[in-house]
Formats: structure tokens, C-alpha cells, sequence
């Protein structure tokens, strides 16, 4: 393979070399795969635990209990959806994947399986927000209860100044701002709040089995365990250039990019 300055630093073949070296990237695609189905398996063989809280969800049509979101189904998937109570809007991160799986929750439901978002923010920032990203999928609110708390991906600023946050499995170390500054960031700007606010709330992916009336916990995932959620990574990770965020964030709200 020769360096084609009109492509930049990419290696340029014929191909034939193409050929050869797909069929080489090929084997390591299976093996990734077969890998993937691997751990799919050890997921569903995680011991259950019983849920012993009760927790009450503000929903479109009632006050509702967690085994209510099952909604006749006996799974129930939660996505933790990133919109605290002092947002003025949902993370552009979670909104992006919120994109991706509105259209496929009707599929899931045909097949015994329910999924939600939950957020701590009030039901009725959550349907207005729903209205303005012309979803459908089911949103509950989860304010007031200690649902988020209790499932790593809500936390209080006496949490962050103490060093109390616990996310993805680990402690973080406290959060100290300087007196009288607040951080700014783009995708904390995008939700309408500052950086630490925004910090409070976490995304994660949670996951509950209802057998003989008994709803069990069987499996939570955060941080870097969602990719495989965003829909358009799955895409970008098979395009020319992948992912190219050497930049950093790029994505924003799908109704603001026409608005730059």
C-alpha cells in the first residue's frame, strides 16, 4: 500500500490489498462478536436481587409503582436519563440516545420486554421536553423518591463537596469549585444549568424481572457499558473517519443544529 497525499495520512491499496486486509478484520469482527454474545450470557446469569423499596413514578397517566411500569410485560428496561430538576432541558448525550431508541420500544414491547426513561425532573418539564424531541417512548418522573439515589445515578452537592459519589462502580473524588465560580460547559449550557448541577445527574441502564409478583434487580451499566446504546456510534464506528471527536463533543439537541 502506497501514501496518498491527496487522501491526507491514509494508506491507499488496490483492491486487492483491500480484500486482504478485510478478510484479516474480518476474523477479529467475529471474534469480538462471539465475545459479545459471551458476556450477554454472563449478564443474564447475575444472581437477582429483590427489590425491597417501594418507589412511586409521576407517569403520563397515573402515580405509578415500579412493578406498574412492567405494564404486563415481566421485563422491564430503565434508561437513567440525564434531567435534574433545576434543568431546563434533557443532556444533549442522553437526548442522542433517547433518538435512537424512541423508535424501537414498540418492538421490545411486542416481545415481553418494557422500557423507560426515568428522571428526576418533574413530569411536567420531562412531556414538554418529550413534545419539543417528538417522542413517544414512555417517561417517568422520579422526583422525590430516592429511586435515582438508590441506583448510583442521582446525587445531592453535600455528595459531590464530601466525595460521596459513587458512579460506574467507583468513588469519585470530591468536587471542589473555587468560591463564587461556576464552570461553564457546553452540554450543561445545552440543559440550561452549570456544570456541577448537571453533574448530579447521571445516565445508566437498569434492568428488573418481575416473577410471582416480585420485582428483582438483575443488572446496571454506566459511563463507557452504554455505548453499545447509542445508535449512531454503532454507525460512526463504520464510517471512513469513526467517531473523529478530536475536538471533543460535538453533538448538540437534534432541533439545534440548524440554529449555528
Amino acid at each position: 500500500m502506497t501514501e496518498s497525499s491527496a487522501k491526507g495520512r491514509h494508506m491507499v491499496g488496490t483492491r486487492q490489498q483491500w480484500l486482504e486486509a478485510r478478510l484479516e478484520l474480518l476474523e477479529a469482527e467475529k471474534e469480538l462478536t462471539r465475545r459479545s454474545d459471551e458476556l450477554a450470557l454472563r449478564r443474564q446469569e447475575l444472581p437477582w436481587v429483590q427489590v425491597q423499596k417501594e418507589y412511586l413514578f409521576e407517569t403520563d397517566d397515573r402515580q405509578a409503582s415500579l412493578s406498574d411500569l412492567f405494564r404486563g410485560r415481566s421485563q422491564l428496561l430503565i434508561y437513567h436519563f440525564m434531567f435534574g430538576p433545576d434543568f431546563a432541558a434533557g443532556c444533549p448525550s442522553c437526548s442522542a440516545i433517547a433518538d435512537g431508541f424512541n423508535g424501537f420500544t414498540v418492538h421490545l414491547e411486542h416481545h415481553d420486554v418494557m422500557l423507560w426513561a426515568v428522571s428526576r425532573a418533574p413530569l411536567s418539564k420531562l412531556q414538554s421536553y418529550k413534545t419539543r424531541m417528538g417522542w413517544s417512548f414512555p417517561w417517568a418522573s422520579s422526583f422525590g423518591s430516592d429511586f435515582n439515589s438508590d441506583y448510583s445515578v442521582g446525587f445531592s452537592s453535600g455528595e459531590q463537596l464530601k466525595g460521596e459519589v459513587e458512579y460506574n462502580y467507583r468513588r469519585e473524588q470530591p468536587r471542589r469549585e473555587p468560591v463564587g465560580e461556576v464552570r461553564v460547559h457546553p452540554h450543561a449550557a445545552m440543559a440550561g444549568t452549570d456544570l456541577a448541577t448537571f453533574l448530579r445527574e447521571r445516565p445508566g441502564l437498569s434492568s428488573f424481572v418481575l416473577e410471582d409478583g416480585v420485582v428483582y434487580h438483575t443488572y446496571s451499566s454506566y459511563a463507557r457499558g452504554l455505548d453499545g446504546l447509542w445508535g449512531m456510534y454503532q454507525w460512526l464506528d463504520r464510517a471512513p473517519k469513526g467517531r473523529n471527536e478530536a475536538d471533543g463533543a460535538w453533538w448538540q439537541h437534534h432541533d439545534m443544529y440548524d440554529r449555528r
